[in-house]
């Protein structure tokens, strides 16, 4: 008996600390939800009007210059991946207190460090897809704006970011985070097209609710919908059901788009956690939208992976998910966990986007906080970028035969 009083003990130590050395979670922590009704978000010096001119929120897959990371004590080898590919492919920019920590970590694992940023500042948590500024342009390509929310969390240090990493790239900063358009939103819960079109779950109507815990101004629907159209261009605002075991409501952790007509949605086996919410979800989503060419969206399914028990999340499992990747120009990062479900995932991934580097990452070190690569990193628009939109052809297959594209 004593024995077993000393290993519980030791476990619960163990785990105790092994949550204090990953920092914040995905969602709230105990203490947070206490401070929440008090709490208020920092007053920063962006723009608080909208844009003037015709706005554009970028997709995800257009041209990128760079990525940002927040360096979080307890995921280094976990950032230190995601740094070694995305420097490939764009400048990382990485938020961190000490720089020489980071390059002496990086170098130390044989991971160049050229095409890194440092800006000195002690963030608060790891999670920068949700407090991370959103990249408009004006008149489709003309300038690059960034566009701020209120972060979802108390975390002040998270929340005022996005005005420094505007100061410091000269960039406009336009905000949604004063009365009456103080718009309490989530990156990770936020999903665009690039053309008028953007997706979130139900939790961005809670959040911004009269019973809302965030001491914003009261917003309608209707409300919403006109801020996100003032602010980052948005026309048609397709929100679905929250997941019942999905405890952060982000759809980024099972729903993705790969490119303006195609969705990348997780898929559990019939009836298993999550699984029925996300068909009607889907469902819901065919059988009243089209793609922004006027047809309907193609749909690729991957597998939502349980724990190597064969556990599920509506079993208190953590929310393994395959669409929480970061698709940063040419290549994409994949969250990976083991083996059997790993290869299925990354071969879905390069069918469906041919011609992209596809690579996966470990992430089992984060997943237990609720997040995996895309909540962790967020992309900076390009300047001058290239913008092409042209509906995929139907069919190519014929070798001798010239397919006429008007973009």
């Amino acid at each position: 008996m004593k024995t077993s009083i000393l290993l519980l003990v030791s476990l619960f130590i163990q785990t105790f600390l092994f949550s204090q050395q990953l920092g914040l979670p995905n969602y709230l922590s105990d203490k947070e939800k206490a401070e929440l009704p008090n709490y208020k978000p920092p007053v920063l010096k962006g723009i608080t009007h909208p844009p003037v001119s015709p706005i554009r929120n970028a997709a995800e897959w257009e041209e990128m210059q760079g990525v940002l990371i927040s360096w979080i004590s307890g995921y280094e080898t976990f950032l230190s991946q995601i740094i070694k590919y995305a420097r490939e492919e764009a400048r990382v920019y990485v938020y961190c207190s000490d720089s020489n920590t980071v390059k002496n970590y990086l170098i130390n694992n044989n991971i160049p460090t050229t095409n890194i940023r440092y800006l000195i500042a002690s963030l608060n948590s790891v999670w920068i897809r949700d407090f991370g500024p959103n990249n408009i342009y004006t008149n489709e390509v003309d300038s690059l704006y960034l566009v701020d929310w209120v972060y979802n969390r108390p975390r002040p240090q998270d929340d005022a970011s996005p005005q420094q990493f505007a100061t410091l790239m000269q960039l406009p900063l336009y905000q949604c985070t004063q009365p009456p358009t103080d718009l309490v939103a989530t990156g990770g819960n936020w999903v665009s097209d690039g053309f008028g079109t953007a997706f979130s779950s139900k939790l961005i109507l809670t959040e911004n609710a009269t019973t809302s815990s965030y001491n914003q101004t009261p917003k309608t629907e209707q409300d919403i919908n006109n801020i996100v159209s003032d602010y980052l261009g948005i026309n048609r605002y397709i929100k679905m059901d929250v997941l019942p075991y999905d405890g952060i409501h982000h759809i980024d952790m099972h729903f993705k788009m790969l490119d303006e007509e195609t969705l990348l949605v997780g898929q559990y086996p019939n009836g298993i956690s999550d699984g029925p919410q996300i068909e009607t979800n889907l469902n819901y989503v065919l059988n009243n939208f089209n793609s922004v060419f006027g047809t309907p969206f193609k749909v690729v399914r991957i597998p939502m992976p349980p724990s190597t028990s064969g556990s599920w999340p509506s079993s208190g499992a953590y929310y393994r998910t395959y669409t929480n990747s970061l698709i940063i120009n040419k290549t994409i990062l994949v969250p990976t966990y083991y083996t059997q479900y790993d290869t299925t995932a990354l071969r879905i991934y390069r069918e469906a986007m041919p011609g992209y580097r596809v690579i996966g990452i470990n992430a089992n070190s984060i997943i237990s906080q609720s997040g995996a690569i895309h909540c962790t990193t967020h992309e900076i628009g390009a300047v001058n970028p290239l913008l092409i939109s042209h509906q995929a052809l139907p069919n190519t297959d014929n070798i001798w035969t010239n397919y006429q594209v008007n973009a």
